[in-house]
């Protein structure tokens, strides 16, 4: 999804884009992509390995003048195959663990110093830190004045939304919205699952039998969703910033070994409310978070002024930039 972000706003600026993807990334690309796709190429390949072979040989094809990389499983090795015959390399991270073969790195994570890729790159490779980089879809910054208006009136929770990505990583979409539903009061709960959702079963049979849950699948209104809540139960990846731009005061949910790291360094920074699934206590931490959001507007206000002055959701236009002047 932040590809495809970055990818629109190349695009604007006249540029050409190719993906190359596995399989499992196809229903995604094909639901959200954009007019003027110029090749989707899709790998059968059943290791990295393999798909790192069919993107240089795209490459070759395609001739591109930069390739953007962003998969936590490729480094300085698998990038050196690409960046060849004067292609230039951008790599997207937010782990700062390994080595990279590439002319540009971008890494959104709020706290992330440049030092922190020192021996990892090139010397000559420019690094770009911070939210001010978040590939966050042109659609929430349009939506920010308008759901920053409304949260000033310090109006009480009537709405609220859960969204732990489209694909539902680990099943749990199900589980919070049954775990916050006898909390829910006169609440309305919007819920946002892909099409592939683990839990989209479940929650089907949940929102034909309370009218107070209202579902989506794979919406392409998340910007307006997220403007409109109140308050919102939501995953520790990229969506942290999309909530951000629009000032949405969340429970951030940890659901992966990567996502914890940059919410720590929010909850410590007073910028965010977490709870971490893999923990003891969990559901007990979360519906702790939900009804202090409900009950506390002051808390609710001090979390959009904090989010909302992270990222403003012209990131992309920013990376672009970058990417350009390689």
């Amino acid at each position: 999804m932040r590809c495809m972000t970055l990818a629109r706003a190349l695009a604007r600026r006249g540029t050409e884009c190719a993906f190359v993807e596995s399989r499992a990334a196809a229903p995604l690309l094909r639901r959200f992509g954009w007019p003027g796709l110029t090749l989707l190429a899709i790998s059968d390949a059943k290791d990295l390995d393999g798909l790192l072979a069919y993107a240089a040989h795209v490459a070759d094809l395609f001739k591109p003048g930069v390739i953007v990389v962003d998969h936590y499983g490729v480094g300085q090795a698998l990038e050196a195959r690409l960046r060849v015959d004067g292609r230039r390399l951008a790599v997207i991270d937010d782990l700062a663990d390994r080595s990279h073969a590439c002319d540009l790195l971008a890494d959104p994570g709020y706290g992330r110093k440049t030092e922190a890729y020192r021996g990892l790159i090139p010397d000559d490779a420019a690094v770009l830190t911070g939210p001010a980089y978040a590939l966050v879809r042109p659609e929430f910054a349009a939506a920010r004045g308008r759901a920053l208006s409304r949260r000033a009136k310090h109006m009480p929770v009537k709405r609220a939304l859960i969204s732990l990505g489209l694909t539902d990583l680990g099943g749990h979409t199900a589980r919070l919205v049954r775990l916050i539903l006898p909390a829910l009061g006169s609440v309305r709960l919007d819920v946002v699952v892909g099409a592939d959702a683990p839990s989209l079963p479940e929650l089907t049979e949940l929102a034909a039998a309370d009218r107070r849950l209202h579902l989506s699948v794979d919406s392409d209104e998340m910007a307006s969703l997220m403007a409109d809540a109140d308050i919102a139960i939501g995953a520790g990846g990229s969506s942290v910033w999309e909530r951000a731009v629009v000032g949405l005061p969340s429970a951030t949910v940890v659901l992966a070994a990567n996502q914890r790291p940059m919410s720590e360094r929010l909850v410590g920074a007073g910028m965010a409310l977490a709870a971490d699934v893999e923990a003891a206590g969990f559901e007990e931490r979360l519906l702790e978070i939900w009804d202090s959001l409900v009950a506390d507007s002051g808390l609710r206000w001090r979390l959009t002024e904090r989010a909302s002055e992270l990222c403003d959701g012209h990131g992309a236009e920013r990376l672009a930039d970058a990417v350009l002047r390689l």
